[in-house]
């Protein structure tokens, strides 16, 4: 009998975009990090930028398109960091203290990972937004899986259950982790999540921070 493949989802690509929608998804961006998709609104960005908000309109009909490009947009970057981390480092523990760097530097802006603070507010955001932060999540569970098997084959990590629920253990603690730590103020929260999570696999030494997203 033939097995049937099953193709994983794509990301959509994200569109080439001018330097004004550029500016507007910057402007948004920040503001999603930092108060989420529903606290902010076009006149927000138009005051950041000194537009109209009819301008806004031309680039972005819709706040809910614009949500939606600025998860594309995201999910782009962050996949070119992971690809990044798997051309620089070498062995496993290296790739996922690189990975834990990616959030490291985004608190450090004091901001959030941007689909993980959507990720909080998925039940009122439009269905083309869930539907992109799905894959973005995706992609960094596969990514993980694939670094947790490398590290369990040659030695570096202990674990028992399977590298895809171990993947998932781990993306969900740290963006909870990031979550918690903001509510304090106290980027050490996090750190001493990542460093307790790392620990678990056997990894003994500290996390280094990577490129910021």
């Amino acid at each position: 009998m033939t097995k049937r493949l099953i193709e994983k989802p794509q990301p959509s690509p994200p569109a080439p975009r001018t330097e004004a929608a550029t500016a507007i998804l910057d402007v948004a961006e920040q503001l999603a990090q930092t108060r989420g998709y529903n606290g902010f609104s076009y006149a927000n960005i138009a005051a950041e930028l000194g537009l109209t908000k009819a301008s806004l309109h031309y680039h972005f009909p819709s706040k809910a398109e614009l949500g939606r490009a600025l998860i594309v947009r995201y999910h782009a970057v962050f996949g070119a960091a992971l690809d990044a981390i798997d051309q620089q480092a070498a062995k496993p523990p290296e790739k996922l203290r690189q990975y834990v760097g990616l959030y490291d530097d985004v608190m450090r802006d004091d901001r959030m990972c941007l689909c993980g603070m959507l990720a909080a507010e998925y039940a009122t955001l439009p269905a083309p937004m869930q539907e992109e932060l799905k894959l973005f999540f995706s992609m960094n569970e596969r990514w993980l899986t694939t670094v947790l098997l490398d590290g369990r084959r040659s030695g570096s990590f202990l674990f028992k259950e399977s590298a895809n629920e171990r993947a998932r253990v781990l993306l969900g603690a740290l963006e909870g982790a990031m979550l918690i730590a903001r509510s304090y103020g106290d980027p050490r929260r996090f750190h001493a999540a990542a460093e307790r999570l790392l620990a678990d696999l056997g990894i003994g030494r500290k996390c280094r921070q990577s490129r910021a997203v």
